[in-house]
């Protein structure tokens, strides 16, 4: 049994073992956002003729073009394929975030794992 899973039971544990856990735990955190920060991920708008790239944390890296897509397009409806293109791009970085960080965080029931004992520390049991 792990130590995040001992503290969520309310049972002492381990606090060394806890904080190892917990280490590791951002180790591989930090290391998922490394990755992320590395990555460029693109996005089209539906026609195709507007391509936007963006890093993995967000920021627009490149937009282009086609400009045969140009001649059909009214400078409203271009404005609307970049916005397309870019919300495109930004779904493909959600994506690929959700595949970094799998696996990461530790399996809970959804109440904090720590929440019974920092109730135990704060009575003063």
């Amino acid at each position: 049994m792990r130590e995040l899973d001992i503290f969520g039971a309310g049972g002492e544990g381990n606090l060394s073992g806890l904080l190892r856990e917990v280490g590791s735990l951002l180790d591989s955190l930090t290391g998922a956002l490394d990755e992320m920060s590395e990555a460029r991920l693109e996005g089209t708008d539906s026609t195709g003729a507007v391509r936007a790239e963006v890093s993995g944390v967000g920021r627009l890296l490149g937009l282009s073009i086609d400009p045969r897509g140009l001649r059909d397009l009214d400078h409203v409806q271009l404005a609307e394929a970049v916005g397309e293109a870019i919300a495109a791009a930004h779904v493909a970085m959600g994506e690929r975030m959700t595949e970094v960080t799998e696996g990461l965080a530790a399996p809970t029931t959804g109440d904090d794992p720590l929440d019974s004992y920092i109730q135990q520390v704060l009575r003063g049991d």
